[in-house]
């Protein structure tokens, strides 16, 4: 937290873990934090992704011990325990986790010990520390991720299904598109005879995440998420890691994500099957709107998982020219840097965009004035002020949105390639 952000592209540890067991059928979040903290997270994820709020319990809704003076000096842990039996009175639930925020951190409330009382009863509560200090919105999702494995799957599956995978890499509601790409994944994937274990849509809970370690196989989308988690499932369970690095956004990149899964479930033929398909259906409507669109040079501001698949869509597909790539999410590791710029250094474009690592609005600013030609700024809503001043189209596709209500639709695969263009095109 030594670094000072303008308008950050993302908020907290504790908001990223709350949005995701959030997006969990029949999941109530127990937050042990300060007051204010349920709204600004809720507000800050939910509802400026894709400007909904999760459906079960959510805002003010939420479960909290707003944690004051009293509980800074003599410990919070007595108030959690009266919060906790309250959550257990009031929601039907299937689970119930209890997430720590700053205040409890740095305090050092003991929430295990608190929670293991009530497991010791019977309850399904678990505890979750996810103080806001310890990372930005992704980390939290890998902190929900783990809590998962370390509470909620099946310790000893009892057989391996083989025509089962888990997807996993798509953050809900920090990514608009969250519910829309996971349909669009998930229907392709049922074309080639598998059942898409995603966590958190089509009505998935706590029984589908328990059998997520009968799968066969692990699809991560994402070029640097969950790591941990790929090792613990491979570790603990055999189940291997297919990572792909982002949801593959239009015919040339998920062509090649269709075949590769193929190859990773030996289903190469139906693979191929798949693809045929899928082109007439995608290029039949592509090819008679080609014309509305005029070539433009663009830049892409968001998370790597975005900015990976919309760039190459927009240059293999589209034939737009990149001038920038800016990645907004806190990539540290050399091997991570290497994996993105590997997806957006090599495309079918004469020249490469410039691959810049930046969540501070003002050095994105600075990046997007070195690119004057740009027509199209591909991004969040921080980037809509530099836009309209210039005069540049704008279309929001990252977080934060503050302008665009999306429930399920989608910017991945082939559908969403379609519905994407659109979108674009309306935009204008």
């Amino acid at each position: 937290m030594s670094i000072i952000l303008e308008n950050p592209h993302g908020s907290c540890a504790l908001g990223g873990a709350n949005a995701t067991l959030s997006a969990i059928r029949r999941v109530v979040p127990i937050l042990h934090s300060g007051p204010g903290c349920g709204m600004q997270i809720t507000a800050g994820e939910a509802s400026q992704g894709s400007l909904r709020l999760p459906y079960f319990v959510a805002y003010t809704a939420l479960p909290s011990t707003n944690m004051l003076e009293q509980e800074v000096i003599f410990g919070g842990e007595k108030k959690l325990e009266e919060h906790i039996a309250g959550a257990l009175e009031l929601f039907d639930a299937d689970a119930f986790f209890v997430l720590s925020g700053c205040t409890a951190g740095i305090i050092g409330d003991d929430i295990q010990s608190v929670v293991r009382k009530y497991r010791e009863r019977g309850a399904p509560v678990y505890a979750v520390n996810s103080a806001g200090f310890l990372g930005e919105s992704y980390r939290g999702y890998e902190i929900a991720v783990n809590a998962l494995l370390d509470n909620i799957v099946d310790p000893t599956p009892e057989v391996r299904e083989k025509d089962t995978v888990n997807v996993l890499g798509i953050m809900p509601y920090h990514d608009p598109y969250w519910e829309g790409n996971f349909e669009e994944i998930v229907r392709l994937l049922h074309k080639l005879g598998l059942r898409a274990n995603t966590f958190f849509s089509h009505n998935q809970g706590i029984a589908d995440i328990r059998r997520s370690s009968w799968s066969s196989l692990n699809i991560i989308l994402h070029p640097w998420l969950l790591k941990d988690a790929a090792k613990e499932y491979e570790s603990r369970f055999g189940i291997p890691a297919f990572r792909w690095p982002g949801a593959p956004l239009g015919a040339t990149d998920t062509n090649a994500f269709l075949r590769a899964v193929g190859e990773a479930t030996g289903r190469s033929a139906l693979a191929e099957a798949l693809i045929e398909e899928e082109e007439r259906y995608f290029y039949r409507y592509l090819e008679t709107g080609l014309g509305l669109q005029s070539w433009r040079r663009f830049v892409v501001v968001g998370e790597s998982t975005n900015v990976i698949p919309i760039t190459r869509f927009l240059a293999n597909d589209y034939s737009f020219t990149p001038e920038a790539a800016v990645i907004t999410d806190m990539v540290f590791r050399p091997e991570d840097k290497e994996r993105i710029e590997d997806q957006l250094l090599h495309l079918e474009t004469s020249r490469p965009p410039e691959v810049v690592y930046t969540g501070d609005q003002w050095e994105i600013n600075q990046t997007l004035e070195r690119f004057p030609e740009t027509s199209l700024i591909i991004g969040s809503a921080n980037e809509g002020e530099f836009a309209m001043k210039r005069g540049i189209q704008h279309f929001i596709a990252c977080y934060p949105n503050t302008e665009r209500l999306i429930y399920n639709r989608s910017c991945a695969g082939y559908r969403g390639a379609l519905t994407f263009m659109e979108d674009i095109y309306s935009n204008l």
